[in-house]
């Protein structure tokens, strides 16, 4: 279980095919310590396997299935910027809100408006998300934690302090632009446990 709270960008180095996964190498630093090969970490909100950890540098291996869940076929590029995330620990400090690492759905930047230091971002995400975005709630773009400040009919929109921008790859942002999406997992719970009492 992740927290949605970032702990640095990795630099994507290399993305290269080997027979049906798509094996990516990124650099991190402060992520890294103490990882192993089989530990996972969040690279844009999806929980990944680090195969190889060797000299600031691990490297994941992706399967189809992984990449049609994702924006990852699209953005993982060599040179871009990708949020990382280890796991909470059981005695670690909850900050952000419950975030699995698994990716609902892939949503596209509609907008984003500077506004001075800050910035706010507009998100149009997939029909099947809509009804679980809800004013004041909580929704993982890119794996950072957010509060929705705003929900229309067709896209979102959330409130980026200077300090987000510092620490994450959505200073990069920019209209068009994919990204992954995980919705609260409470909400998918309810509507599960209501939709079994009432048979819908």
């Amino acid at each position: 279980m992740f927290t949605g709270i970032v702990e640095e960008t990795g630099s994507v180095l290399s993305a290269e095919r080997r027979a049906d996964v798509l094996s990516v190498r990124i650099r991190a630093e402060r992520t890294l310590r103490g990882v192993a090969p089989g530990a996972s970490i969040a690279v844009n909100g999806c929980c990944l396997t680090a195969t190889a950890v060797s000299d600031g540098i691990f490297t994941t291996e992706l399967t189809e299935e992984t990449l049609r869940r994702t924006s990852f076929a699209e953005r993982l590029q060599p040179g871009r910027l990708v949020n990382l995330e280890l796991p909470l620990r059981a005695d670690g400090r909850f900050d952000g809100h419950i975030v699995q690492g698994h990716v609902d759905g892939v949503g596209r930047i509609a907008a984003i408006n500077k506004t001075g230091a800050a910035a706010e971002l507009w998100v149009e995400p997939p029909a099947s998300l809509s009804r679980y975005l809800v004013e004041k709630g909580s929704v993982a773009i890119d794996g950072v934690s957010l509060t929705l400040a705003a929900v229309e009919p067709d896209r979102f929109g959330v409130a980026l302090i200077p300090l987000t921008l510092q620490l994450t790859n959505l200073r990069q942002a920019a209209p068009g632009d994919l990204v992954n999406l995980e919705v609260d997992v409470i909400a998918k719970y309810v509507e599960r446990l209501l939709q079994e009492r009432t048979g819908k």
